[in-house]
């Protein structure tokens, strides 16, 4: 079964991407759903196309526009029309908020396409072990501010024992941030691990912080040479 995966290229879309074809899923092509003229702070698209190159598959980037809905649903037809995939991975873990519905395998049902959810639901624990054992190289890029402060001490470091047990102590004094991230809390770049044919080579970035949130920002020149 011909496959892609959703890419942001953090924590979540790697393993899913992983166990997807540990599973069997003929993974060819990482795609990244954009707004026109985006400008993601968690996951920069110059690192997440450094990274397709890295793992040696081809990154499509699909633009959407409103309504959604009928947008995701074009490009689910067009990569099926037109590259003969048939299924859809992503790195969800759970349902957003209070949703009892996810968006994307609502789309794939509309166009007739599977969708597959590796993650899903699975043991929060369970997740962050597998991604240690799994020997991926993965960095903080973006973070809630409050909850992280001082976010130098995230932004950049690798998820590692050391971090999950601070992460760990993170959520024991707020009980409403989700460990893995999964409701916005933090966001990840991976950087190395099994699947990559080489490691990313990070520029010296400054720390930036707009409401919120606080990411790591690169030079313009590293961002315009990928």
């Amino acid at each position: 079964m011909v496959a892609a995966v959703l890419w942001t290229g953090g924590k979540d879309s790697v393993m899913a991407m992983m166990d997807a074809m540990d599973q069997g899923f003929d993974v060819q092509y990482l795609v990244t759903f954009a707004p026109e003229n985006p400008s993601f702070k968690a996951h920069p698209l110059p690192l997440m196309q450094r990274q397709a190159a890295a793992v040696g598959k081809p990154h499509l980037i699909k633009t959407v526009v409103a309504p959604y809905t009928d947008s995701y649903e074009q490009h689910f037809r067009d990569l099926h029309n037109e590259l003969g995939v048939t299924c859809i991975v992503t790195g969800d873990i759970d349902f957003i908020g209070s949703s009892t519905t996810n968006f994307v395998q609502e789309r794939c049902k509309a166009v007739g396409m599977t969708s597959v959810f590796p993650l899903w639901q699975r043991s929060r624990d369970e997740l962050l072990a597998t991604l240690l054992h799994r020997q991926l190289y993965v960095v903080f890029s973006c973070v809630k501010t409050a909850p992280f402060e001082p976010v130098a001490n995230w932004l950049g470091q690798p998820i590692n024992e050391t971090s999950v047990a601070a992460l760990r102590l993170v959520t024991q004094d707020d009980k409403n941030i989700d460990i893995c991230g999964e409701n916005g809390e933090y966001h990840t770049m991976v950087l190395n691990g099994p699947c990559f044919q080489h490691a990313i080579e990070l520029p010296a970035y400054d720390i930036a912080t707009v409401d919120t949130l606080s990411y790591m920002q690169f030079p313009a020149d590293w961002c315009d040479a990928h």
